[in-house]
């Protein structure tokens, strides 16, 4: 009987053992697994850090070559008005044969606007205060009541955008096609917000180009428009000393 007791309570002492280091070691897979997720996640914000310093420097060189642009084309101009002055010169003094004047095709100027714009949304011809924001890579609008759905096969969402300037157009839905769908981590927390991205015609004076906006709530923005570098690069420049510079136009 003795010898029974002695057997049974080494069984027990043994399974008790085996639970305890079955837990220690789940406890040292776990706290593994942490700390891959740990560095897993340090070394994605150094890549999206990375990136984001990318994509400032492209802008950068982007801006400048916009600039050098416009001063050849200034350039070409000048060289033009005085290479016909001296012609005109020429001819009067009875030194130079009546010619045509080759004419020099002046390279496009970038369209200069201010830090804040007028734009008109075509889907529902109405014109809005635009930021114009060389910080920002994607443009958005301050859009309520998203609603996706689908319509033949593809996703869409429809919307009311809201503007507290115009509060009549929180009775007008615009729909339109997903492009995409974007991940936006705001600065003030580490948690990303999934906002779906539309494609919009706007009108800016002049220019009237398709733009791609993330639908975003901006009730606590001061414009209900943001227009970033997707929009601008190319055919802009940014003078954030003036406003309105287009308002005539649009």
């Amino acid at each position: 009987m003795y010898k029974l007791f002695v057997t049974a309570a080494m069984i027990s002492l043994t399974a008790g053992c085996a639970t305890k280091q079955l837990e220690t070691n789940h406890q040292e897979t776990l706290g593994t697994l942490k700390n891959i997720e740990s560095k897993f996640d340090n070394k994605l914000e150094k890549i999206e850090s990375q990136l984001n310093e990318q994509d400032h420097y492209i802008y950068s060189l982007e801006q400048e070559m916009l600039v050098l642009r416009s001063k050849v084309d200034s350039l070409t101009h000048l060289a033009a008005a005085r290479q016909a002055e001296e012609h005109a010169k020429l001819e009067q003094e009875g030194e130079l044969e009546v010619a045509v004047m080759p004419r020099i095709a002046p390279i496009n100027a970038p369209v200069v606007l201010g830090s804040v714009e007028k734009v008109t949304i075509n889907d529902i011809d109405t014109n809005f205060d635009a930021r114009i924001d060389t910080g920002a890579q994607t443009s958005s609008i301050n859009a309520s009541d998203i609603q996706e759905f689908e319509r033949n096969g593809k996703r869409w969402v429809r919307f009311h955008m809201f503007d507290e300037t115009q509060p009549e157009l929180s009775e007008v839905w615009i729909e339109s096609p997903v492009i995409r769908f974007a991940k936006i981590r705001q600065s003030t927390s580490s948690e990303t917000e999934r906002r779906a991205v539309v494609e919009l015609w706007v009108k800016l004076g002049a220019v009237r180009e398709k733009a791609q906006f993330t639908l975003a709530d901006r009730s606590h923005m001061s414009h209900p428009v943001l227009l970033g570098r997707e929009f601008i690069k190319d055919i802009a420049l940014v003078d954030v000393s003036k406003q309105f510079i287009h308002s005539e136009e649009n």
